[in-house]
């Protein structure tokens, strides 16, 4: 029998206290945060959907783990069981620690980039955009038109455009080419899914020019369960497995070990080449740390030993992507656009259609997460043209392909009657949304401006 409840495949151990807050203190809380949720503190914030990276809650393994972590600056054994793990995984022999997957990119990123340089991806993330484009590199997104339509049922929004790809390469000429970055699962683009098919025409076409092929694979797990769910051919498939066949057409990977690895700081650079592997090795030293340890501590690197091992559980990602399907189903039902099909680790409102009397120009986005703070202190993040968009020399806006806010679910932290209440806050929301006002910035840093951003009411 299968039962439509979704339950926790674990017991809560552990608790951390919930302050509940009242709309008026949370008005106040979001004016002295320059109507910027990145500003809040983490403690005025009820149900926070602001990421799901480095939110994880870690399993009583994990913990036992830390206790016996190796602190030795070199050669730790802590270090070795996280290199085995990685190795088993990804079949890359040269792994890289690293503090996040913010420094992996940087690191890795700034070797293979530089003025003239160009990146092509099915769509790079806020991070990963701002780390090319700071060694002087262009980021171009090659995501397929199915991946643009908010509203479009497709089973991998998340793929790359192999024609868009391949004329990039011909435009820029492939010597230009710093890499071809395909992340698993698609951030940016709602959190879709990325097919095995995809990933084998994005390495006929590396191979095609003599290009380096890099998985962004912090998600690497959920994408597993999409493709064992949606694809042909991988149903007797375990999760684990799908994994390693898609590292094994990729010639490296970079990983913010604060998604999938389910722990709260580390990643990773793994790579088939030496000499790659060697000149980043040079950065490591110079900003991050010893070869053996990088940016982590002992403890750090056995629960992500750990946790690399634990999320590929049958039951945990059943579980996983069962919950966020719940709550996109669930605000389908009461009438909100969202992202479809569900991703894995979030639910992405489109904005755009949920705020349509709100012009891109105010960012209906960010409109829609403050109201959600100030409704029912839900945090969630805008991902749209506050993040990703441009302006042209005349300083109009050039808007991002898709208006959205993401709404982030941690790893094993909160409960279905948590999903519940965001639920019944959008019923809430919805009853007024036409007296919603739009944004516009009063403060915005050169880059990632979403993060210190300062905005009013219109």
């Amino acid at each position: 029998m299968k039962h439509k409840t979704i339950i926790e495949p674990f017991r809560i151990k552990s608790v951390e206290q919930i302050t509940i807050t009242t709309e008026v203190e949370r008005k106040n809380y979001l004016k002295e945060a320059k109507n910027n949720l990145f500003l809040l503190d983490a403690d005025k914030v009820i149900i926070d959907l602001l990421t799901d990276s480095g939110t994880s809650a870690m399993s009583a393994n994990q913990w036992a783990g830390i206790m016996r972590g190796d602190e030795s600056y070199a050669g730790a054994k802590s270090w070795k069981r996280m290199k085995e793990t990685i190795v088993s995984l990804t079949s890359y022999e040269n792994v890289i620690p690293t503090h996040q997957g913010r420094a992996a990119e940087s690191i890795l990123y700034t070797q293979l980039g530089g003025k003239g340089k160009v990146f092509l991806s099915n769509t790079h993330f806020d991070t990963t955009r701002a780390n090319i484009e700071y060694s002087g590199a262009t980021a171009i997104d090659c995501i397929t038109e199915e991946g643009k339509k908010p509203s479009l049922i497709h089973p991998f929004k998340g793929n790359m455009d192999i024609e868009q790809l391949e004329d990039n390469i011909l435009k820029y000429g492939a010597n230009n080419i710093g890499a071809v970055i395909l992340t698993v699962t698609n951030n940016s683009g709602g959190g879709q899914p990325v097919s095995m098919h995809n990933a084998r025409e994005v390495r006929r076409i590396c191979d095609k020019y003599d290009i380096l092929f890099i998985l962004d694979c912090c998600r690497i797990a959920e994408n597993s369960y999409f493709i064992w769910e949606r694809e042909e051919g991988y149903e007797d498939y375990d999760f684990k497995e799908i994994a390693q066949e898609m590292f094994s057409l990729a010639d490296g990977a970079v990983m913010s070990a604060k998604k999938d690895a389910l722990v709260n700081m580390g990643g990773f650079i793994a790579l088939k080449d030496k000499n790659i592997a060697d000149s980043c090795i040079n950065t490591l030293i110079i900003k991050e740390g010893f070869v053996t340890y990088g940016g982590l501590s002992g403890r750090d690197m056995e629960a992500i030993a750990i946790g690399l091992e634990e999320v590929f559980d049958k039951d945990y990602l059943n579980y996983r992507i069962r919950s966020t399907t719940y709550l996109g189903d669930k605000l389908i039902e009461l009438g909100v656009p969202v992202m479809r099909p569900i991703g894995g680790h979030a639910v992405y409102i489109d904005a755009k259609e949920f705020y349509n009397h709100i012009p891109v120009e105010q960012f209906p986005g960010q409109s829609l997460a403050c109201d959600l703070y100030v409704k029912g202190g839900i945090r969630g993040c805008e991902i749209g043209s506050v993040m990703f968009g441009k302006k042209d020399e005349d300083g109009k806006l050039i808007p991002s392909p898709m208006e959205l806010v993401r709404l982030a679910i941690p790893r094993r932290v909160y409960t279905q009657s948590h999903i519940d209440y965001v639920i019944e806050t959008f019923g809430e929301i919805i009853r007024n949304k036409s007296q919603s006002k739009g944004m516009k910035i009063t403060y915005e840093p050169e880059f990632l401006r979403h993060f210190t951003a300062h905005f009013e009411r219109v």
